[in-house]
């Protein structure tokens, strides 16, 4: 089969690979879709993970073989696979920090090489704990590339549901990215006014889709100060940061309000940040992460994008570029250096309604 196969930094080559075997309880996936997102390409320009690997975990598929032992499965559904799951009984999971539990830690798919999700090849296998917790069957009328969207929609539904709006809450959604906007579209779900910033004014185009109308231009605004302006003085009860790297962490921080919220999303590269002291300590501003996906509203989740499809949230308006898999180096590559006209790169094995 062909593969993206990444051989060092910034080093991402289409190969000619085994398809990988299955063994009792797994399942072989032909990949159909599979979305770029932000943590392949840290992992791509960063060398954080040894070569070789083929990476990519947003990814819908047809099943084309079953182990033995497997009965819920068969050949020929559609589904949508999570790389991670989480084993459900350990000290952390317990605690519902599902991120944190060794199983979940463990990648459950591959393409071959070492376990990285794999969704950059024609053909996965999903290995068995996946396989009983961690498929969500596609309905026929739902096309692969909306339900690409169920793991990063989930990951930005556990961030939105742990912050616990409420309505009378202002927040603000630093970054205009697909994950930004997501995070922005689902915050309204729990009651909260939502207002937006981007450099790239162009961006508020594709906001308005999700019903998104407070936007903020940052290469012209400073955005707190249009919260303060919005909100008596305050500032944000919540600021999320959807955007890679330190450099808005203070800012952020300054938006919001004394006693508010401010959460991390996107700080996913381990290093020194710089933040203010007091703001947490005196104005009493807490710093909140959230990383990846939960199980506990997995269920939830789902239903939100395959439903969404019919009822108004279209996550495929959100792809701006799709890639062959042959050219999956290039569409990595322009992934990399976001443009005002660029969103969600999608890598297409097959077509994308297949």
């Amino acid at each position: 089969m062909r593969a993206a196969v990444y051989r060092g930094v910034n080093d991402v080559r289409i190969e000619t690979v085994p398809v990988p075997e299955i063994g009792p309880g797994e399942i072989l996936l032909r990949i159909g879709v599979c979305g770029v997102c932000g943590t392949d390409l840290k992992k791509i320009h960063t060398g954080s993970h040894t070569p070789p690997r083929i990476f990519g975990h947003e990814m819908a598929g047809t099943i084309v073989a079953v182990g033995a032992g497997v009965s819920r499965w068969r050949a020929g559904d559609r589904v949508m696979a999570f790389h991670h799951i989480p084993c459900g009984h350990c000290y952390y999971c317990r605690k519902k920090t599902f991120a944190q539990c060794e199983t979940y830690k463990r990648v459950g798919c591959t393409a071959g090489f070492t376990p990285a999700g794999g969704g950059f090849a024609e053909y996965i296998r999903v290995m068995d704990w996946i396989v009983e917790r961690g498929l969500v069957l596609i309905p026929d009328d739902v096309p692969l590339d909306q339900a690409a969207w169920i793991e990063p929609v989930n990951t930005c539904f556990k961030a939105v549901r742990n912050l616990k709006l409420a309505a009378d809450e202002t927040v603000l959604v630093m970054g205009q990215g697909p994950i930004g906007i997501l995070l922005a579209a689902l915050a309204p779900r729990e009651g909260a006014t939502v207002y937006t910033s981007d450099l790239y004014a162009s961006r508020h185009q594709y906001a308005q889709r999700f019903g998104l109308k407070h936007f903020i231009d940052a290469s012209q605004q400073d955005a707190g100060e249009e919260l303060r302006q919005a909100t008596d003085g305050r500032g944000a009860d919540v600021v999320i940061v959807a955007v890679a790297g330190n450099g808005l962490i203070r800012p952020a921080m300054a938006a919001a309000r004394p006693g508010g919220r401010v959460l991390l999303f996107a700080a996913t590269q381990h290093g020194e940040a710089v933040i203010d002291p007091a703001a947490v300590c005196m104005d009493e501003i807490a710093l909140l992460g959230s990383y990846s996906s939960s199980a506990e509203i997995q269920d939830e989740a789902a239903k939100l994008v395959l439903d969404g499809y019919r009822n108004g949230f279209d996550l495929t308006t959100l792809i701006s570029h799709r890639f062959p898999l042959e050219q999956a180096a290039a569409g990595v590559a322009f992934a990399s250096v976001p443009k005002p006209d660029s969103m969600k790169v999608m890598i297409e094995m097959a077509a994308a309604d297949a």
